[in-house]
């Protein structure tokens, strides 16, 4: 019983070791050295993560995919604009938020801005169907622009 308990755990912590997550900023002077930096796209999603729906499929279908994960952390500095409704935000993040969103013209989410590490908008996209496969696809186009 001892060993099925161990072989059980080892495989536990074997799946969970491998698994690859995305890693999303919230600053984008942040998100924009770092790109430089790296020669990386930099992803801004703008969303409503906890009431719009098309935001939630989004986030469950692409951006949470380990697909998307390896994508990303290869080739892009992903940026978070949140725009809750219940999850608390600080005052400056809140401003900083709503100047970003002027800025971009942002009218719905979700909606994606793409920018290249020199931080020229090369692309906006929105929800699309086809999972990691074809949102990588899409941002394939615009690196190879």
């Amino acid at each position: 019983m001892k060993k099925i308990a161990m072989c059980v755990s080892l495989g536990l912590a074997l799946c969970w070791a491998t698994t690859v997550e995305a890693q999303w900023l919230t600053s984008l002077p942040a998100a924009q050295a770092k790109a430089k930096a790296e020669k990386k796209m930099v992803l801004i999603d703008f969303t409503g993560s906890d009431w719009c729906g098309w935001c939630i499929k989004l986030k469950k279908e692409v951006f949470s995919q380990p697909a998307f994960a390896d994508y990303a952390n290869k080739n892009l500095v992903l940026v978070e604009v949140d725009f809750p409704r219940k999850k608390a935000q600080t005052p400056a993040q809140k401003t900083a938020n709503r100047q970003l969103a002027q800025q971009y013209g942002i009218t719905g989410y979700p909606t994606i801005i793409v920018l290249d590490s020199a931080g020229t908008q090369v692309g906006r996209l929105g929800y699309m169907k086809g999972g990691p496969a074809a949102f990588t696809a899409a941002l394939e186009k615009l690196r190879r622009k």
